[in-house]
């Protein structure tokens, strides 16, 4: 991640960065390039727009679920039911705090890795 980065902060300096010039980005900030892996991201970008790369990326981030919502970040599932399944959710909460807290280490003075 961080050579992609880098490359893309060199593409803000020219039109098609060099390797050098990434060694140099990742440089100034006390980071060693991998050439095996500066190599692979030279390949894939050569030639390559990068505001039609930057789409391509976004267009399949927002096709990952993140967070348990689906696709699209629309509504979670039970307002799109039509709130069917909002009773569940709550009774769901009123079982959490039925449960008995349990004692935190920090209480008694020590903690799991003192």
């Amino acid at each position: 991640m961080r050579h992609v980065a880098a490359y893309l902060l060199a593409v803000m300096g020219e039109s098609e960065p060099s390797a050098e010039a990434i060694k140099n980005i990742l440089g100034s900030v006390g980071v060693e390039a991998d050439e095996k892996q500066l190599t692979i991201v030279m390949e894939k970008f050569a030639g390559k727009d990068i505001d039609a790369l930057i789409a391509e990326g976004g267009a399949l981030l927002s096709s990952m679920p993140a967070g348990g919502m689906a696709a699209g970040g629309g509504a979670p599932a039970g307002a799109a039911a039509g709130g069917a399944a909002a009773p569940a959710a709550e009774e769901k909460k009123e079982e959490k705090k039925e449960e008995p807290e349990e004692e935190s280490d920090d209480d008694m003075g020590f903690g799991l890795f003192d």
